[in-house]
């Protein structure tokens, strides 16, 4: 579910070159599920609204756009809040700070790349942080998925005027995954809430262009107590979280690593592994047929792939009994096991709207090599960076695998999914 929870996440610009992907014919959203993967469902019904907002597909937006934009897809405000001589300033400093680390993209330019796309090709993670840090050393505001944000303090001060009613306005620059910077400026003035979003693409040599604008409407934001700046828009488009979010306070290098090697691939609302209290005594409650799909992940580093929806019976018991404390007689009476052709029966995961996602604040190194990973349970769709609290212990092994020994978990702001309410014990 990781790859779609990072689709998901920013209507702003991913979910805008998903659509305009889609109308060029083509599929630009990053990183893919499975080629399986046919279709997505919601698995529970949202139990809050946002507060004076609205769902809407693109057929039932008739608010004004500008077909100069990329962006048209998007709904526009009608008016904005900054003049066309501040737009432009914000342009001209926008395309300052990409040129100043264009030499990191000089050569992964992709030559006639569509102008919907970034324009660049097999941009690392590393060079992502490269661009975040220099961004940050010149005095902006800068994140990307896996690197500390740059200069927070300024999205503090702004929250501040916010708070205290004074017209205030910050601008974060985001290294998307495909190398595109978005720069989305919040603008508080006269009482009302927006962003003006600016992308920049790659043409050969990595020289930046703006790529569009956008301007939209917000209708709250939130700085949490553990360093969230949580925002929602006036508009949510069909299919996207119906909050954005930035972590914008740092989290220790170890327990990022700790959180990306352990707890990132997993579910909170697919099946029990995080949901449900569980040790060795009890791990049969949480065999599921379609977890296996994010533990190959977690396992190979690579999507799943099938001939004829059946697994192996012999990788699957393999990978299986190696991450959890089972039995390959637990498995074949739990999984889906197929007697007559020695395999398991792939279950397809569907993609979920408005997941939480886990992250490691607090681990404990214990005598037997095992380690206890405290995880919070954040939820921005529904404005919490603490809905719930998992204990999990996990036993790394030599080779680089490891086994989940046991997962234990609190309710604290919100209710677990209704998929933990049913298995909870």
């Amino acid at each position: 579910m990781e790859d779609v929870n990072w689709l998901l996440k920013k209507w702003g610009f991913p979910i805008l070159m998903l659509l305009i992907a889609v109308i060029a014919g083509v599929l630009c959203c990053g990183k893919q599920h499975t080629e399986e993967q046919k279709a997505a469902e919601e698995v529970w019904e949202p139990p809050v609204e946002i507060k004076d907002s609205e769902t809407i597909t693109e057929e039932e937006s008739d608010t004004e756009t500008s077909i100069d934009s990329a962006y048209w897809l998007i709904p526009q405000a009608s008016d904005c809040l900054i003049s066309d001589e501040e737009k432009q300033h914000l342009q001209s400093t926008v395309l300052s700070a990409a040129e100043s680390v264009k030499e990191i993209y000089k050569n992964v330019i992709i030559k006639d790349a569509a102008n919907y796309s970034s324009g660049v090709s097999e941009f690392t993670s590393e060079q992502r942080k490269t661009v975040v840090e220099q961004l940050g050393a010149a005095g902006l505001v800068s994140v990307e998925e896996d690197t500390n944000m740059q200069n927070p303090e300024k999205i503090e001060m702004f929250y501040s005027d916010y708070l205290n009613g004074k017209d205030s306005m910050v601008t974060i620059f985001e290294v998307q995954r495909d190398g595109l910077i978005g720069a989305f400026t919040f603008i508080y003035r006269k009482g009302e809430l927006q962003t003006y979003y600016i992308g920049i693409r790659w043409k050969e040599g990595g020289i930046p262009e703006i790529q569009g604008t956008s301007v939209s409407n917000v209708t709250e934001i939130k700085l949490t107590e553990k360093g969230y700046f949580i925002y929602a828009f006036e508009y949510v488009i069909a299919h996207a979280s119906l909050r954005q979010y930035w972590r914008i306070e740092p989290l220790p290098e170890d327990c990022r690593k700790l959180t990306q090697e352990y707890i990132s691939g997993l579910s909170y609302v697919n099946y029990n592994v995080l949901v449900t209290n569980w040790d060795r005594s009890n791990v049969e409650d949480i065999l599921m047929p379609c977890m296996y799909e994010d533990i190959y992940r977690i396992y190979t580093g690579e999507n799943l792939k099938t001939e004829n929806w059946k697994i192996p019976a012999e990788e699957y018991e393999r990978i299986m009994t190696t991450y959890f404390p089972v039995s390959v007689e637990q498995l074949r009476e739990h999984c889906g096991y197929d007697k007559d052709s020695n395999s398991y029966e792939y279950e397809m995961i569907y993609a979920s709207l408005y997941p939480p996602f886990g992250e490691v604040v607090d681990y404990t190194e214990n005598a037997d090599g095992t380690l206890t990973l405290i995880v919070d349970g954040v939820w921005p769709d529904y404005n919490s960076d603490l809905a719930f609290r998992n204990t999990v212990v996990v036993q790394p092994f030599e080779d680089g695998t490891f086994r989940y020994l046991s997962n234990s978990i609190e309710q604290i702001e919100l209710e677990l999914p209704p998929i933990a309410k049913s298995q909870q014990r």
